[in-house]
């Protein structure tokens, strides 16, 4: 059974959150995949991340990796070949497509493909700009003890600003 939320009164109250409603309200509803090829996902730190998906008998042209804003796409496609000395096959080797989703500032920091797995290291860099900081606060009492400090003309209300 499958309801659907109204998150229109949240949408009013928050900002910046749009993204997250609209990823709530489309059900989250992910690619229909058959498990091929199998992956997993390891968290190598608070901010570090790593992929690593079988990709045994594809070569490096062969996959291709690529971040989108907030998707992550590995697509692999085997060339051609007239290669009919298989007796049987149990290696795939059919085309590929994994989508993951990337939350935000999360990058792709290198993707390296050895002895058949693909493995891919992500980091989150939050800018500068929108790590938290430190607001000073002063109050209009500070500021007018202040003045008033620096218009005495003893030599006290010189060494109090000093102080301060």
């Amino acid at each position: 059974m499958r309801t659907n939320y109204d998150f229109t009164p949240f949408r009013r109250s928050t900002v910046g959150f749009d993204r997250l409603f609209d990823l709530l309200e489309n059900g989250l509803t992910t690619q229909i995949t058959d498990g091929y090829p199998p992956f997993d996902l390891v968290r190598d730190g608070e901010d570090r991340y790593r992929i690593n998906m079988a990709v045994a008998g594809f070569r490096p042209d062969e996959v291709e990796v690529t971040a989108q804003q907030n998707i992550l796409v590995v697509t692999g496609r085997k060339k051609e070949s007239d290669d009919s000395r298989y007796i049987h096959r149990g290696i795939a080797a059919r085309d590929f497509e994994r989508r993951f989703g990337l939350a935000d500032y999360v990058q792709v920091k290198n993707a390296e493909l050895a002895d058949g797995m693909l493995s891919i290291e992500l980091a989150r860099e939050i800018p500068e700009a929108m790590k938290p900081r430190k607001i000073a606060i002063g109050s209009s009492g500070d500021n007018a003890r202040r003045i008033e400090d620096s218009s005495s003309n003893t030599g006290e209300g010189a060494k109090q600003l000093e102080a301060a």
